[in-house]
């Protein structure tokens, strides 16, 4: 299942984020973690202090993926509009919904300052980062002068976590892609 050249800390990590993505904080015991990783009992407490301990590196890690990979289209050549675009367009496994917006649902990890801490961190960044484009877009004349910059990067990241339980609510990715194009269409230049 992981590279034979993964250390065992990397193969807990990679099997709790996993789990926390599929069964949530509750559900993701230190045995199903170390089996799914095939490391021993022991190893899991010498890497890390406990199950909240591995549990925040898997949501730091997640949570540096998903914003390298918003940055990856976020980043790119082309005028704001297009940009944003391309984040909303990006390929994406609608039905399984994202591993940091998921964890949100999760009342332990909302529960526990420390859990939550790096999820919101990574939504706020997110938020900065668009918010920068739409400034841009502004000043190039690209999007309305009196549009609020925070305001426009709050609706692109309800709509894309929206768009997933609506997509998961309905078991069809089309409630998900209504949603973009809906905002895209608002935020479309004239």
């Amino acid at each position: 299942m992981y590279s034979v050249r993964m250390s065992t800390a990397d193969r807990l990590v990679e099997s709790t984020r996993e789990l926390l993505w599929e069964r949530g904080y509750v559900g993701t015991s230190p045995k199903a973690i170390l089996e799914r990783a095939d490391a021993g009992q022991g190893s899991m407490y010498h890497h890390f202090r406990g199950k909240q301990d591995l549990a925040l590196a898997a949501i730091r890690r997640t949570a540096d993926e998903m914003l390298a990979t918003a940055e990856r289209v976020l980043g790119r050549p082309g005028t704001p509009y297009e940009r944003i675009e391309g984040y909303l367009m990006r390929e994406r496994d609608v039905l399984r919904g994202c591993p940091v917006g998921r964890l949100t649902m999760d009342p332990d990890v909302i529960a526990s300052d420390v859990l939550r801490a790096p999820v919101d961190a990574t939504l706020a960044r997110l938020r900065r980062r668009l918010a920068e484009i739409v400034e841009e877009g502004k000043r190039q004349g690209q999007f309305a002068a009196d549009l609020d910059a925070e305001e426009i990067a709050a609706a692109v990241v309800a709509t894309v976590q929206g768009g997933y339980v609506l997509a998961r609510a309905s078991g069809s990715p089309a409630a998900f892609d209504a949603g973009v194009r809906g905002l895209l269409a608002l935020l479309r230049p004239a």
